[in-house]
């Protein structure tokens, strides 16, 4: 949980190791998730892995009471799933209709844990600068209200709703497509294949809308008083718009996307640590 979001934040403590990549060739590799770990235990005790644990176990807990309030105040009936190509427009409605409800649902979960959501992250960005400013849930709460009012709440919201939003329609329709004209009823197995077919599109395409969960978690965290949200870390970004054509020009829009074999930018990047 911390290890992946110190990654996303760019925060390197140790120095990048040699090593050879497939053609043989050396390069910089930065510490992986495991190393990085060890070193959080280091710092921290195995304790400090499990930063911002409380406010996200709650903001899960928000997110799923409201996904299963939503859908049984707007209850969208069984739909059958439909192959037939003379039905394609049938079908695709179907497809229409229940990612537009599924869209209501993530959407309105997202709203209602994202403050929660906002509390982990700066619970978890706090080892950065050995801060202590957000020490609790409530104590949290308090301090965003009277420091940044409702508001402060909600910081990194649009992006991530935004990526929740295209993440939904791209794999559903792209799973839709697929198994209407690439997967045959002829064939014995194409029940399963379609079964597999949209969770293979749910991993390819959230590699394309990470950046956006990249951003929102950034502008949780930015220019609110800690360390690793200020400079020289990051500049007090205007808006999440900002954010992202800063991350763009730099090149680290997928930055923490890699646990394991992260490679150094060139010439490698060098973040302050004192």
């Amino acid at each position: 949980l911390l290890t992946g979001f110190l990654l996303q934040v760019g925060h390197e403590p140790l120095p990048p190791t040699v090593g050879r990549n497939v053609l043989g060739r050396k390069v910089l590799y930065l510490p992986g998730f495991f190393t990085y770990a060890r070193h959080i235990v280091e710092v921290d005790g195995k304790r400090g892995l499990f930063r911002g644990l409380t406010p996200r176990l709650i903001s899960s807990t928000l997110s799923t009471i409201t996904r299963g309030s939503v859908k049984k105040a707007f209850p969208l009936e069984d739909m059958e799933h439909v192959s037939n190509k003379d039905d394609v427009k049938t079908s695709l409605r179907k497809v229409v209709k229940e990612t537009s409800h599924e869209m209501m649902m993530q959407c309105a979960s997202r709203v209602v844990s994202h403050p929660l959501h906002v509390i982990s992250m700066r619970c978890m960005v706090q080892f950065v600068g050995r801060e202590v400013k957000y020490s609790g849930v409530f104590s949290a709460i308090g301090r965003i209200f009277k420091e940044e009012g409702i508001l402060g709440f909600f910081v990194g919201l649009v992006p991530h709703i935004l990526g929740d939003v295209i993440f939904l329609w791209c794999c559903n329709l792209l799973a839709h497509f697929i198994n209407t004209y690439a997967v045959d009823d002829n064939f014995s197995q194409a029940s399963v294949i379609r079964s597999y077919t949209k969770f293979v599109m749910g991993i390819a395409v959230s590699m394309l809308t990470y950046p956006f969960l990249l951003v929102g978690d950034l502008m949780a965290v930015n220019n609110c008083g800690l360390r690793a949200g200020l400079p020289p870390y990051a500049p007090a970004f205007t808006s999440w718009i900002h954010c992202w054509r800063y991350l763009s020009a730099q090149g680290q829009l997928f930055r923490g996307s890699s646990l394991l074999f992260r490679r150094a930018p060139m010439p490698a990047a060098c973040f302050p640590i004192d």
